[in-house]
């Protein structure tokens, strides 16, 4: 065991720390308020975005392809906070698929920037009816968290998983690293993981994926302006989440169309 310092030390310790405090606290509150003011601002530039995504994603699914992916999601799936709609998770399985396949793909994304399960249900999954995706990935319930009520979001997802095709791959909701909204999400990806297995679908790892990034390192590189939307090299992480079940159905397509 250690020995207790002297009455003469602990008050030099004493001074000494509160001295520390007085110098490194307002360091501290300023470069809190930077970061404030960079998020706030960077916020509204990403909001004056949206419509471009949206935009452009329409625009794709005018296109023609061999094979069809369909994408159910809120604005991660439109990549807001990348340079270009194209490199969000969406964009990079979509190129994916087309080099693991060697043909062209047609991407319908029915992402919703803001979006939450209740809004997926109406404004997404109608769009379903008249489809038959070679591929689909749905990546919902993010925006579930803040508010998050276990029993809703179980009603919620069990509504959309059973409206879902068998090619759809269902993807964990991300991590959040810290706090409340990190317990929470746990708890919807118990959810996501019992109701994928009740309907037999392959689960994407993405908040594993993103947990082992960490906050300091996503904090650092991987975050768009708004500090909360991922960038470029976000989007890849998400990706990688997606890519080995992706290589898999891609291999069976290869075969089912030789």
């Amino acid at each position: 065991m250690t020995s207790k310092p002297s009455s003469g030390k602990r008050t030099a310790w004493l001074i000494g720390g509160v001295s520390a405090v007085t110098v490194l606290a307002p360091g501290f509150f300023v470069a809190r308020e930077l970061v404030r003011r960079r998020s706030t601002a960077g916020a509204a530039t990403i909001a004056n975005t949206l419509h471009l995504n949206a935009r452009w994603w329409n625009e794709q699914r005018e296109k023609k392809g061999e094979l069809l992916y369909v994408a159910i999601g809120d604005s991660a799936a439109q990549g807001v906070g990348g340079s270009r709609p194209g490199r969000s998770y969406v964009g990079l399985i979509a190129a994916h698929l087309r080099t693991a396949t060697g043909n062209t793909v047609r991407v319908i994304n029915l992402s919703v920037s803001g979006a939450r399960l209740r809004e997926a249900i109406a404004a997404q999954l109608p769009a379903l009816t008249d489809l038959d995706p070679d591929i689909m990935t749905v990546a919902i319930g993010a925006n579930d968290i803040a508010q998050f009520d276990a029993e809703r979001f179980e009603r919620e997802l069990e509504t959309i998983y059973s409206a879902l095709p068998k090619s759809a791959i269902v993807a964990e909701v991300p991590s959040f690293y810290f706090g409340a909204a990190e317990r929470r999400a746990r708890l919807a990806n118990a959810i996501v993981h019992r109701l994928a297995t009740r309907h037999g679908f392959e689960v994407a790892p993405l908040h594993a994926t993103t947990r082992r990034q960490t906050g300091a390192r996503y904090a650092l590189n991987q975050v768009a302006a708004d500090f909360f939307h991922p960038n470029d090299r976000g989007y890849r992480v998400w990706a990688s989440a997606f890519l080995p079940i992706v290589d898999r159905l891609a291999a069976r397509l290869t075969r089912s169309k030789d």
